[in-house]
């Protein structure tokens, strides 16, 4: 009987929405292969690191601007070893990882895009952009797509997609909420479960 969970690290810049729905998804059982044991924030004062307290979850605000990206992402490598962490999520995480970095996590990252990739995607799009891009084009149907992080910005194996309709009069604020709501705080935690499940399987053989 396996009674072991893959530890998770959640890696923010901002408000921790998506953070939120990972400790929500934890404490209804949806989440059950893993366990989110950290928290680390690319800027300190956001609220991701408050929902993090709030949860009992160890949280980090490292200042990615102040120290610089190599420091940034070895200061955050070490927590993630530190706190026993298996898998990477990038929840709402607006700074783009370099290849050395992926490359000692390959398979272990993954990250959730609010847009159908491939449309909407790669360097440049990313939070309202990524809205206002979709309305501006006049698609119908957006979406959200959770993948796994390679060294091409929205270029890894995409793990879930759902999809989202689009209404005459959206705004991109109305949007993106409509987006974050029905797709984004469903397939995020979905996919994290997925990902574990199969690490801890990977591991049993």
């Amino acid at each position: 009987m396996k009674n072991n969970k893959i530890g998770i690290a959640v890696l923010v810049s901002g408000g921790g929405t998506n953070l939120q729905a990972l400790i929500d998804a934890q404490a209804s059982g949806i989440i059950k292969s893993g366990n989110i044991v950290c928290v680390i924030s690319s800027k300190p004062g956001v609220y991701a690191l408050e929902r993090a307290e709030k949860a009992a979850i160890p949280a980090f605000a490292l200042d990615r601007k102040a120290l610089g990206q190599q420091q940034f992402e070895n200061e955050t490598a070490r927590i993630i070893k530190d706190c026993g962490a298996r898998l990477i999520v990038l929840a709402g995480f607006l700074s783009i990882l370099s290849e050395d970095f992926i490359k000692n996590f390959p398979g272990k990252i993954i990250n959730v895009h609010p847009a159908l990739i491939p449309s909407f995607c790669g360097k440049g799009f990313y939070g309202l952009k990524v809205h206002e891009a979709a309305l501006a084009y006049g698609v119908k149907l957006t979406g959200a797509t959770v993948h796994y992080v390679n060294e091409i910005p929205d270029g890894g194996k995409i793990i879930m997609q759902k999809a989202v309709r689009i209404y005459d009069g959206d705004t991109p604020e109305r949007l993106q909420k409509r987006v974050m709501k029905q797709a984004e705080w469903k397939i995020l935690p979905a996919s994290a479960e997925k990902v574990c499940a199969e690490l801890l399987k990977s591991e049993v053989k």
